[in-house]
């Protein structure tokens, strides 16, 4: 018998209970001290993990403190700063058009609404809610690939299409856990609900997973 809303509704509200438990510390995983910091590193961290992104911008955002410093340092130089990140030419326009952008239009602000995100160079929705639950507590739903993966396992998404997969997670996840719930699926996706070889028998809402042991 095919669930109803409110019976997924439900059951992902034991979903997030159960992964909060497991995971009290889960987070995001790329470093940042201020909301320009996350908004480059998650640009960058496009197609690429976030611990290299880490390392390479760990020692880039103790020279280049705003987004000013970064506009104008030339694309070539930039280039070869961030060589090592996947796709590093067409990322390094992103963030040189992003921060002339952020400094020429938002006085160098990080802006706060999704519409206004969304213009930036670079920045998607997923982006965007990285940086509006991350920083500024606005009810967010990080539809990275860890994200889509186990929703998907999970039975709680039936799109592949990012964008589509946020707006059904919005119907069913409560608004007040849907930053919460990013970030334990990510780490669920990380630990057990992994791409090539999902640990069925070590999960703790393997009960409530229509694919479980599949």
């Amino acid at each position: 018998m095919q669930e109803t809303k409110n019976q997924k509704k439900s059951r992902a509200a034991k979903i997030v209970d159960a992964l909060s438990i497991e995971y009290p510390d889960a987070r995001c995983h790329l470093n940042y001290e201020n909301p320009f910091q996350l908004l480059i590193s998650t640009i960058l961290a496009a197609q690429c993990t976030d611990d290299r992104a880490n390392l390479v911008m760990g020692e880039l955002y103790k020279k280049y403190k705003s987004p000013a410093d970064l506009a104008m340092v030339p694309e070539e130089k930039l280039m070869d700063e961030l060589k090592s990140i996947n796709f590093y030419r067409n990322k390094t326009k992103s963030v040189r058009n992003c921060c002339k952008k952020l400094a020429d239009e938002f006085k160098s602000a990080v802006p706060r609404t999704m519409d206004e995100l969304i213009t930036l160079p670079g920045v998607g929705r997923k982006t965007a809610n990285v940086i509006l639950g991350n920083c500024f507590g606005v009810p967010a739903i990080m539809t990275d690939t860890h994200l889509i993966r186990v929703s998907a396992r999970l039975g709680l998404t039936t799109s592949t299409d990012p964008d589509k997969i946020e707006a059904e997670l919005k119907v069913i996840i409560a608004e007040e856990k849907q930053t919460l719930y990013s970030h334990v699926i990510g780490e669920h996706g990380r630990q057990v609900c992994k791409a090539r070889k999902s640990l069925c028998r070590e999960c703790v809402v393997n009960k409530m997973c229509p694919n479980a042991e599949v």
